[in-house]
C-alpha cells in the first residue's frame, strides 16, 4: 500500500472493514485462488490490535441491492458499494467500476 494512503487511513478517526471482504478472502482461500502468509486466524488478532471495527452486512444493505444499478456485476463489491453509500463511507479501492456509484472512493 503507497504511504500516502496509508497515512490517510491511519488518521482517519474509524476505519471499518466490511464482513464481505472476510468472507471473500475465506472463499479465495478455499478454492485456492489465495494463500496468506500467517493465518486466516491472524486476521481477526490484527483487526483487534489496529482497532480497526468490523461493518457487518444488515437488511437495509441487502434492501438496498434490490435497486443498485448494474454498473458492476460482482456481488462482493456491490455489497461494499452499499455499505458505503448507507454509512456514508469512503472506500479504498482501486476498481474503477466504483465510480459510477455515487460513492466517495480513495485510490492509490
Amino acid at each position: 500500500m503507497p504511504i500516502n494512503l496509508r497515512q490517510k487511513i491511519d488518521s482517519a478517526e474509524k476505519v471499518y472493514l466490511s464482513i464481505i471482504s472476510l468472507w471473500e478472502i475465506a472463499i479465495k482461500i478455499n478454492i485456492g485462488k489465495l494463500s496468506l502468509k500467517k493465518s486466516y486466524q491472524h486476521i481477526e488478532n490484527e483487526l483487534k490490535l489496529s482497532d480497526i471495527l468490523l461493518l457487518p452486512i444488515t437488511f437495509a444493505n441487502t434492501q438496498r441491492l434490490c435497486n443498485l444499478p448494474l454498473y458492476h456485476r460482482d456481488p462482493f463489491d456491490r455489497m461494499l458499494i452499499v455499505q458505503a453509500m448507507e454509512r456514508e463511507l469512503i472506500l479504498v479501492s482501486k476498481d474503477t467500476k466504483f465510480s459510477a456509484y455515487p460513492i466517495e472512493i480513495l485510490r492509490e
